[in-house]
């Protein structure tokens, strides 16, 4: 054999490179698993199936949004004329995280308690974290998923949550009276139980106040009413309202009674298009009743234009006075309008 069929180099390794490597993976693995186990109540926090869960849920939210889910109360904040109530909430969870809640783990006694207010009263929420996985907290008026939430009642988000021991402070005061929930906005944890009732009691001193209207007719009684509203947009356009954008006088409510003839004296001193209309619902902007409305969204009230409208108020309930251009009644274009008896 020639001394040639060897020229081709052979790689070789020794015991102690051996041993170099398999501490290197070693070390590798031991400093991930510390990482992991150090930080497991961020890993908690984003469940395997909450994306899932938070993406069935927004769909439900938008679905009952879009289509008018009635009786849902207003998604805004309200006028302070009622009493400050202060509420300490507590982000808790059960020992094996199967189990959330607010003040204890759902199922346990003290879990999610449910506030009691008035139309107008204001609610102090203290918020502090005293679990061990990351939380941010929301009031919104949807019964399911994450929210929307409720401009200004927030502490933290999903993306930038609260951690361990930190703690805030929101205020809210209820827009209508109804359900609204304060929840954990984190995916998955309102549904592990970080889930609790404000019942929102309206003028008529039954919870929720008074029953929906259903749009119907009513014979003129003789009387009439009328009233001045004012479509108003803020310097940033970021708040709409009646009369104001959020401050003392803004959408106030009107109440009248079943038969009275009610005349609308609007007008339009900002800088947009809007149009005028009472329903039964704000997330429905078409479904108009006692033919009470003014301009349409496709022939709106122009910047400086004014106008009156006036009809019969029918069937005794809540029905709210709008802005019917798509979007505005979520800005804040929505008032509250009860008929009584």
């Amino acid at each position: 054999m020639s001394h040639s069929e060897h020229d081709e180099t052979i790689y070789r390794t020794t015991p102690r490179r051996v041993g170099k490597m398999l501490a290197i993976i070693i070390g590798i693995q031991i400093i991930g698993g510390l990482i992991f186990f150090t930080h497991y109540d961020y890993w908690n926090s984003y469940l395997p199936e909450a994306g899932k869960i938070q993406e069935e849920q927004m769909e439900k939210s938008t679905q009952t949004t879009t289509t008018g889910g009635a009786g849902l109360p207003s998604s805004t904040q309200g006028q302070f004329t009622g009493q400050v109530h202060t509420v300490s909430l507590k982000f808790i969870e059960s020992p094996d995280f199967k189990n959330y809640g607010f003040n204890a783990p759902i199922g346990s006694p003290g879990a999610d308690p449910e506030i009691h207010v008035k139309l107008g009263d204001k609610i102090v929420f203290h918020v502090t974290n005293g679990g061990k996985s990351f939380h941010a907290f929301a009031i919104t008026a949807s019964p399911t998923g994450p929210g929307p939430a409720i401009d200004g009642t927030t502490i933290g988000t999903a993306d930038n949550p609260m951690k361990p021991g930190q703690s805030g402070t929101v205020t809210f005061i209820p827009g209508s009276a109804g359900t609204y929930y304060y929840i954990c906005a984190v995916p998955g944890h309102r549904e592990l139980g970080m889930n609790g009732k404000i019942e929102v009691e309206g003028p008529g001193g039954a919870s929720g106040g008074p029953a929906l209207g259903t749009g119907g007719t009513a014979p003129a009684n003789g009387n009439k009413v009328s009233y001045s509203l004012a479509f108003e947009i803020s310097p940033d356009f970021s708040k709409y309202g009646f009369n104001g954008t959020g401050g003392t006088g803004t959408d106030p409510t009107i109440t009248v009674h079943s038969g009275d003839t009610v005349t609308i004296h609007l007008t339009n001193p900002s800088k947009s298009f809007h149009a005028f209309g009472i329903v039964t619902d704000p997330n429905n902007p078409s479904g108009i009743v006692w033919n009470a409305n003014f301009k349409t969204p496709d022939n709106p009230m122009k910047p400086g234009e004014s106008g009156d409208v006036t009809f019969v108020a029918g069937t005794p309930g809540l029905y709210h006075y709008i802005c019917t251009v798509p979007g505005h009644a979520a800005l804040g274009m929505d008032g509250q309008f009860i008929v009584e008896k």
